[in-house]
């Protein structure tokens, strides 16, 4: 499991939240929900993406565009840039009129659709994600509040199958959905690291190496193998000093140091799981023993496996009655 992979299949992933909008001018929606990440693909029509976060410039959706933005930060789609907002979206997905008021019942187009119109002139797709995975930290923090991946640079039918399926209420719809959802982001986020002026994060470029790619790939599959840095040299075939320096170079951080931080990591997501204990993760991360993995825990991550279980509970219940 890669970093990408990671953000998508680590525990606590799951969860989307999807909805199609179709919408005639004038529209404009106020997102105020704090998802820690949001996917929106235009299938037809034009659509202005105006963000809050700092550094942050709005930008232009056409059709087969997508845009992946980082949140918590609030942001605005409009139909044009000086269109007042008519409904602001809020966390758990509660929709308010912008004085405030609950939004009256109205614009349900039916399954996953809602709108100003039942034949708008601009459709778009929206995928929310509530994830609080720890394996994900690594890939959000390498992204910008926004990008912006547009359809003249890459030739994808995901946008207008997703847009096909969303409306759709058929026996597994939802496991259909959440894969449709998983491989545009990743789509999109390969498309977007492979542009040259994006300069992707070392960790990312590091996958495509001959020699660190197959080591990243170890640790992330294995990493209850008591590895060494010699023992990874073994596997990759080269010797111990060429893997810890192109490594570090690379990556940016020693193999050890890396495999330390990916083996708390899991524990930190495996820790939040209903039923484990210490001493049950602990062999799943490379470590002897549950005071081994209390020890490491605490001295990376600055609070013991239980003083982090008990922080994450309270803010997963905050999270539930918001």
């Amino acid at each position: 499991m890669d970093s990408i992979a990671g953000l998508l299949d680590g525990p606590r992933a799951r969860g989307a939240f999807l909805l199609r909008s179709v919408l005639d001018p004038p529209w404009s929606m106020r997102i105020e929900d704090e998802a820690p990440l949001t996917l929106v693909a235009l299938v037809r029509g034009t659509a202005h993406v105006l963000p809050d976060a700092d550094g942050a410039e709005a930008f232009v959706l056409r059709a087969g565009d997508v845009a992946v933005l980082r949140g918590p930060d609030p942001y605005t789609v409009a139909d044009a840039p000086d269109t007042a907002p008519q409904v602001v979206i809020l966390p758990g997905q509660r929709c308010v009129l912008p004085d405030g008021r609950e939004l009256p019942e109205m614009g349900d187009l039916g399954v996953r659709t809602w709108g100003n119109s039942p034949d708008g002139e601009t459709m778009l797709l929206t995928g929310t994600y509530q994830l609080r995975s720890e394996t994900s930290r690594r890939l959000l923090d390498a992204l910008p509040p926004t990008l912006h991946v547009d359809a003249a640079s890459w030739q994808n039918p995901l946008v207008g199958y997703l847009a096909e399926e969303i409306a759709r209420d058929e026996p597994g719809q939802e496991a259909v959905l959440d894969r449709l959802l998983d491989l545009l982001l990743i789509a999109a986020l390969r498309a977007w690291f492979a542009r040259d002026e994006t300069h992707a994060p070392g960790w990312y470029r590091a996958q495509a190496d001959p020699i660190v790619g197959p080591t990243l790939t170890l640790i992330h599959n294995n990493p209850s193998q008591p590895w060494t840095v010699a023992t990874l040299a073994d596997a990759v075939g080269v010797s111990r000093a060429a893997l810890a320096r192109r490594f570090t170079d690379l990556v940016g951080e020693p193999p050890i140091a890396f495999l330390t931080t990916w083996r708390l990591t899991l524990a930190a997501d495996l820790l939040r799981e209903p039923g484990t204990t210490i001493a049950s993760v602990a062999p799943q991360v490379g470590y002897s023993s549950a005071f081994a993995l209390s020890t490491a825990f605490k001295r990376v991550r600055g609070v013991s496996p239980a003083e982090h279980r008990s922080l994450r509970s309270i803010s997963d219940d905050l999270l539930r009655s918001a």
